[in-house]
C-alpha cells in the first residue's frame, strides 16, 4: 500500500468510525513513517485505538511502545 493509499484509509476508516481498521492502519503507518517521532505517533494511535476496541494486539502495541521508551 503506498502512502498515499494509507492515508485516504485513515481518512476513511475515521469517517466510518472503523476502530478496528483503525489498529492495523496506524500499526502500518508506524511501520512505513520513516521517523521516529511520527512512528510513535501512529504506534499511539494503534494502541489508544486497541485498547478501546479489546484488541488482542494491544498488549504487543504496548510492548512495542515500551520497547521503544515511549511508555514506562
Amino acid at each position: 500500500m503506498t502512502r498515499a493509499e494509507l492515508d485516504a484509509a485513515l481518512l476513511a476508516a475515521h469517517a466510518a468510525d472503523d476502530r478496528r481498521a483503525l489498529v492495523g492502519l496506524y500499526r502500518s503507518a508506524a511501520e512505513t513513517s520513516g521517523s521516529a517521532e511520527a512512528s510513535a505517533f501512529y504506534l499511539t494511535q494503534a494502541y489508544i485505538y486497541a485498547l478501546d476496541t479489546g484488541d488482542p494486539q494491544a498488549p504487543a502495541l504496548h510492548a512495542r511502545l515500551k520497547a521503544e521508551g515511549r511508555e514506562r
